[in-house]
């Protein structure tokens, strides 16, 4: 009894030295998390194509590893890199001449409180924005070197996993308490999670993207490369979505006596940009995964929170993971009552 005591006793600790340890690291190395997630995501994206690769076809492991490492070099971080310099650029121009950008608020201003008799914006709310928007720039600087920072991590740390990821496996499937078809249910609905959402939400953005783009240009809207650009990083926002970005223009439109094109941005982004949202998330997301639209929303709203912009795949896969392991709880802890026996005849 006291050895079978003391080993318990030194589980424990052992046990707490661990948890420990590992909140130590993740607190250290939380602000590389995007980047931990990220290799995970390429990886599980990657992952068959390279076993096929380097396995049945028995290319070189480290050049297949490298070579995979270009082509997501190429398809990520060359977007990330433009999308960056075409903000930065704008909002420079912009920020350069804040004076026309506030002469064309107070007139949309001016018009919604005429309307409405709403004073939406100010002279000191106008002042406040511009306060806060000369920090944009720095801001987008330090939000490049840290984004920098997660690509290097994210392909350093691809490239191992690719070259070791059956072991790491082997040792995931030795590590997880549960049986073997509770493990396997857990990974299959992870590969289909994180590609569903890293494929068909990006989609999604672009095919927003360049819808609003479309229709911006259509009826004179300004810098509508720019705009139908912020458009589809908004599609990957809940809730709101797109309509953060095509409503004040249309607002915008209407307030500089062009109600004939605000009228029409309006009925097109309704029609085309909302409802072309909806269409593909029935076409490819369902093909990907008929992913439940609420586990999406709630998903991606906690997940930004905790990860960035890598939470639209893992705040969805956190509430999945959540209903999984409560029915894997179910099925492994639950009380087993033998079914009830069905009445005899005489009765």
């Amino acid at each position: 009894m006291p050895s079978t005591f003391n080993n318990r006793l030194r589980q424990i600790i052992l046990l707490l030295i661990i948890i420990l340890l590992a909140i130590l690291l993740l607190n250290q190395l939380y602000v590389f998390l995007p980047g931990f997630l990220g290799a995970i995501t390429l990886y599980i994206l990657l992952r068959e194509s390279y076993y096929r690769l380097t396995i049945i076809k028995r290319w070189n492991k480290t050049a297949t590893s490298l070579l995979f490492i270009i082509a997501s070099l190429v398809v990520i971080a060359l977007p990330v890199y433009f999308s960056i310099n075409l903000l930065t650029d704008k909002v420079a121009g912009i920020l350069s001449n804040p004076m026309e950008l506030m002469m064309d608020a107070k007139i949309v201003g001016q018009k919604i409180f005429e309307k409405t008799g709403i004073q939406l914006l100010t002279d000191e709310n106008l002042a406040a924005f511009q306060k806060k928007a000369a920090t944009i720039i720095p801001s987008l600087l330090n939000s490049s070197a840290g984004i920098l920072s997660n690509f290097a991590i994210m392909f350093f740390l691809l490239y191992f996993l690719l070259k070791n990821g059956r072991q790491v496996e082997k040792f995931l499937d030795r590590f997880i308490p549960l049986k073997a078809e509770n493990v396997e249910l857990l990974s299959t609905e992870t590969k289909n999670i994180i590609k569903a959402n890293a494929i068909g939400i990006p989609v999604l953005a672009i095919i927003q993207g360049i819808l609003a783009a479309i229709g911006y240009a259509i009826f004179g809207v300004k810098d509508w490369g720019l705009w139908g650009f912020l458009t589809g990083i908004f599609s990957m926002v809940p809730v709101v979505g797109t309509a953060v970005i095509w409503v004040p223009l249309t607002l915008y439109l209407y307030s500089t006596g062009k109600a004939g094109p605000a009228l029409g941005l309006l009925i097109y982004a309704v029609v085309v940009i909302t409802n072309a949202d909806y269409a593909a998330r029935l076409t490819i997301l369902k093909r990907l995964m008929d992913v439940h639209p609420l586990v999406t929303i709630f998903g991606v709203i906690v997940g930004i929170g905790l990860f960035g912009f890598w939470g639209v795949i893992f705040g969805p896969l956190l509430i999945s993971y959540f209903i999984i392991l409560v029915k894997i709880y179910i099925n492994e802890f639950g009380s087993s009552r033998p079914p009830e026996a069905a009445p005899s005849p005489k009765d």
